[in-house]
């Protein structure tokens, strides 16, 4: 599926700043029980944040960092698999210290990409954001991630077109927070994709409850019995937390760490109407699926690594 191309992007030069930007209630109590209602745990009965950051999940984009000199064969694999369009590469610094990387933002119909092909050593701690959240005010918004339990590991800093901060929520979760000089305009996701997150079950109560009263997100659901087919571990059960707020939606598995690979290592999932074909083209492009298809869940799913090294969950719903 292809989206409309630059009518409906602003300039260059805005379209850019996702380049460029370097890139909530406490967990219910043990019990029984499979699923539980979205109704918990809403902003309204938590204290902390009141004000909403996000701007829209087509401008929170997965933060991909490829291996040096990778990054064209990364997004024609991409966008031959899911479609979209790209904006780049450029050579530019997206860091607070000196550092050069190959840049390319793409925006697909599963969501949006920004990737980093670096030509110099990448400065700590970056690599280690998931992803880079557009907000409507930067410096609000780090004053309400500290307030909300998170610790910024980047205070803010100026890029050529925006301004930028990283932020970790407790278990080690690590978001970029940027705001545009140009506010840039994206169309609409068909599918919104997942952030995917695993968590130990000592980390995951103060996860909950800084995530969301920051994102002012909800619970979805809460299965304490999910079928462990879906993270390579047939015959078990796990914690799975799905949540949903302004910055789109995120899984939270709970596990003991004893994960087979490539389980964990992926950052985002990504819904398709047909995961056979969506497959097929993913392999012509030169990706590789590691694991599955399985199914579990509610959902088909499998484990794909594309070129540069970048693995993706792809999921179609049952």
């Amino acid at each position: 599926m292809k989206l409309r191309s630059a009518r409906r992007m602003v300039p260059l030069v805005a379209a850019l700043a996702a380049l460029t930007a370097a890139p909530a209630a406490s967990a219910a109590s043990a019990g029984q029980g499979t699923s539980r209602s979205a109704a918990q745990g809403t902003p309204a009965e938590r204290p902390g944040t009141q004000q909403q950051f996000a701007v829209g999940p087509q401008y929170d984009s997965t933060h991909v960092y490829v291996a040096p000199g990778t990054e064209q064969a990364f997004v024609t694999s991409w966008t031959s698999t899911f479609g979209g369009t790209t904006i780049g590469p450029v050579s530019t610094q997206v860091t607070p210290t000196p550092s050069r990387t190959l840049s390319e933002l793409v925006v697909s119909p599963v969501g949006t990409l920004s990737v980093f092909d670096y030509t110099t050593p990448v400065p700590y701690p970056f690599g280690t954001e998931r992803t880079g959240w557009l907000v409507t005010d930067l410096d609000q918004a780090v004053r309400a991630a500290r307030a909300d339990g998170a610790t910024v590991t980047v205070s803010p800093f100026a890029d050529p077109i925006g301004r930028d901060a990283v932020v970790q929520f407790p278990g080690g979760i690590n978001a970029q927070l940027y705001v545009h000089t140009t506010p840039p305009s994206y169309p609409a996701l068909v599918s919104v994709p997942e952030n995917r997150l695993y968590l130990s079950p000592d980390a995951v109560g103060s996860f909950l409850h800084s995530y969301l009263a920051f994102t002012r997100g909800r619970i979805v659901s809460d299965d304490r019995r999910a079928d462990g087919a879906a993270i390579g571990l047939p015959g078990t059960t796990y914690r799975l937390v799905r949540l949903t707020s302004g910055f789109g939606t995120t899984t939270v598995a709970v596990t003991d760490g004893h994960l087979p690979h490539p389980y964990g290592r992926e950052l985002t999932g990504y819904g398709v109407p047909d995961l056979g074909a969506t497959l097929d083209r993913a392999g012509a492009a030169g990706a590789t699926v590691l694991s599955g298809p399985v199914r579990a869940g509610g959902r088909d799913s499998a484990t794909v690594q594309f070129p540069g090294g970048y693995i993706a969950e792809i999921h179609t719903a049952r």
